[in-house]
């Protein structure tokens, strides 16, 4: 006959151990039916696009090609409007220096009209110049300080600044842009082929034509920028020489146009004087005029 006590230790270890088999149970029929839904989402997530790098250096390099078109529509328009500038400023110096040098003196100089061009409108500060020290209306301050020289030298350089300027606008720019395309171009090529590269690593394919692709499409926005630059750089060089040969030009009229005005003695009449010498305060002196021969003739002299 069996033992009481060993009887009701056997039916309390049942007792005890029946829940935990139970839950063991449930567990793993839990964990069964978890598995294909963790499998999928895990297939799906591997199978999914990077589109977020994707996007990102597409945004760049598009960003990259659309500044350097604007540059290369930039770089076209400054050359278009210096070529046009160059080509009037040319005629219009070469028609007043014409002109200029046909006058019969000075004075017929100072009157030409309907002149244009920088030539013309340093002559017509240094005239302006000119007339107001002989007209007497020269205010007492420190921009008329001097003699008259000095301030035509002053004024005659002053102009001769201003033409400069204007001749030197927008050439800042070409040089700008001639510098930084090629550099900007490669921004964008950087950018774009480390987003390929990243797609490339992430698809785990590195086919010929994966690879070739994405890094093309890089490699353009370095070549637009070169093609931007070399025409910047051309223009840029062209009118810093066509600038030269102007500023020479006018320097050498400057030159001239002082040492005419020297020889008059810095003193043109204003238009529309007159050159009596009534008009400069001298005295009339009438010579004596010879009688006929019917009046007697004195010994002194001739009788008036």
């Amino acid at each position: 006959m069996a033992d009481p006590t060993i009887a009701a230790t056997g039916i309390s270890q049942a007792a005890t151990q029946a829940p935990i088999a139970g839950a063991v149970t449930g567990a793993q029929s839990v964990a069964t039916d978890l598995a294909p839904a963790a499998a999928n989402v895990a297939s799906s997530v591997a199978s999914a696009p990077p589109v977020g790098p994707e996007i990102t250096s597409g945004l760049i390099v598009d960003g990259t090609l659309d500044i350097l078109i604007a540059f290369s529509v930039v770089t076209w328009a400054l050359i278009l409007i210096k070529g046009i500038q160059h080509l009037r400023i040319g005629y219009h110096n070469r028609a007043y220096s014409k002109k200029f040098w046909s006058a019969k003196d000075f004075q017929a100089a100072s009157a030409l009209e309907d002149n244009q061009g920088p030539a013309a409108r340093i002559a017509e500060i240094g005239f302006a110049t000119l007339l107001e020290t002989d007209g007497g209306t020269t205010t007492h301050d420190l921009e008329h300080t001097g003699e008259r020289q000095e301030l035509l030298d002053r004024r005659l350089r002053q102009q001769l600044q201003k033409e400069r300027g204007s001749l030197e606008s927008g050439l800042a720019i070409l040089a700008t842009i001639g510098s930084i395309s090629p550099f900007v171009g490669l921004f964008g090529t950087v950018w774009g082929i480390m987003g390929a590269l990243t797609n490339i690593s992430k698809s785990g394919s590195a086919n010929l034509e994966v690879v070739a692709g994405p890094i093309g499409e890089a490699l353009v926005a370095t070549a637009i920028g070169i093609a931007v630059a070399v025409p910047a750089v051309i223009g840029y060089n062209f009118f810093i020489r066509r600038n030269k040969v102007v500023w020479a030009f006018l320097d050498d009229f400057a030159v001239e146009f002082g040492h005419l005005a020297l020889k008059t003695s810095f003193l043109i009449k204003r238009p529309g004087a007159t050159s009596t010498p009534a008009s400069r305060g001298e005295t009339l002196v009438k010579k004596p005029a010879l009688k006929s021969n019917n009046e007697d003739l004195e010994t002194n002299g001739v009788q008036v």
